[in-house]
């Protein structure tokens, strides 16, 4: 157990330097690409951070042990959003481009919707791993030709922003290979990370898929989550945002989509995750919209709201696999009085919005 508890230690400490290194390069290679920072944080960044998804989750499939595969991606997308969204947040206020709200958030409430659709058999094939797979490499040539459409306002816009931060005459060559160090230490950090951290899970008893959940799900998303904390931290609004947003993306297409083609049978998806995690995700998604759509900003408050609810979700998947007596009455007191009441706070807060809106027309 204390080499498990060390393992953790190291781990967390090569993802501080690891994200301080990423965002870094990251910023500074969108200013010399000529590329916005937002185009980098959907495909550069959240692509790397993804990188430890990736891996645990095609060996998890190879292996035979589609719960952790499965579970690795879905209670990422989750933690994604409700934890390291949530904490960016409370760090900084996020400002969100409209096109996240017009374009990319939509994408990725696609993306899930198809995924859980594809899932209603049983698992993803072969040829199900491979269509998903081929949409991302559209959306990333898509993401990238776009991103160098700017308009010329924008242009200018990034032109300023650098010459203030005295990023002007940064060449490509130099950023991506700090983005590439950045990337190995956090992939690496996290691998030690998640090692020891599963090893105290097993220790308590816990299952493979709740391991999958929380332990690997949380432990992968770590880079995710050190790289938007920092970026928010150090102004980098646009990457904390967007490399959410294109991690959940490459999380459906690219890391489900090459463990379905790796897989040695079809991947299985248990009725645990179809009925249940999935249409959480989906709902992690979908309520990205009114609330990045009203005033394109995600507050602090909103920020802990996200955070609660992660807490929550996590509370319940213990509760859950150990068959805590208090489970029916947390249930309850969710469906019928917290989930509700976010609801209408979410509507009316959209409705203000609307107005103030027309209010300036």
């Amino acid at each position: 157990m204390l080499v498990a508890w060390l393992e953790c230690l190291v781990g967390f400490v090569g993802l501080l330097a690891g994200g301080e290194l990423l965002v870094r390069g990251a910023s500074n290679l969108a200013a010399a690409a000529r590329i916005s920072p937002l185009v980098i944080g959907l495909t550069v960044v959240a692509f790397g951070t993804s990188a430890p998804e990736l891996a645990v989750t095609v060996q998890a499939a190879w292996l035979g042990s589609p719960s952790l595969a499965v579970g690795n991606v879905v209670g990422s997308n989750i933690a994604n959003v409700l934890l390291i969204l949530g904490l960016a947040a409370l760090a900084a206020p996020l400002l969100v481009q409209s096109r996240i709200v017009r374009i990319d958030v939509p994408i990725v409430v696609a993306a899930s919707l198809g995924l859980w659709l594809l899932a209603m058999d049983g698992g993803l094939t072969r040829l199900d791993g491979a269509v998903m797979f081929a949409l991302l490499v559209v959306y990333i040539v898509w993401s990238i030709v776009e991103g160098r459409r700017e308009s010329p306002a924008v242009q200018a816009e990034f032109a300023l922003a650098d010459l203030s931060r005295g990023r002007g005459s940064a060449e490509v060559w130099p950023q991506l290979g700090l983005v590439v160090l950045g990337l190995v230490v956090l992939v690496g950090a996290a691998h030690v990370l998640v090692l020891g951290a599963a090893s105290i899970a097993r220790h308590f008893g816990v299952s493979e898929l709740v391991i999958g959940l929380t332990v690997l799900a949380v432990g992968t998303s770590l880079p995710e989550l050190v790289a938007s904390v920092v970026a928010s931290l150090r102004g980098e609004r646009d990457i904390a945002v967007g490399n959410i947003v294109g991690s959940n993306l490459f999380n459906i297409l690219g890391v489900l989509g090459v463990g379905a083609m790796l897989a040695p049978e079809q991947l299985h998806i248990s009725a645990h995750v179809l009925w249940l995690d999935l249409p959480i995700m989906l709902a992690t998604a979908v309520v990205c919209l009114p609330i990045f759509f009203s005033g394109y900003r995600i507050s602090r408050l909103e920020g802990g709201m996200f955070f609660a609810y992660f807490i929550a979700y996590v509370s319940w998947l213990v509760m859950d696999a150990t068959d805590d007596p208090n489970l029916r009455s947390f249930e309850l007191a969710m469906l019928g009085f917290v989930i509700p009441l976010t609801l209408i706070a979410i509507g009316f807060s959209l409705v203000q919005t609307l107005q103030m809106r027309r209010a300036r027309r």
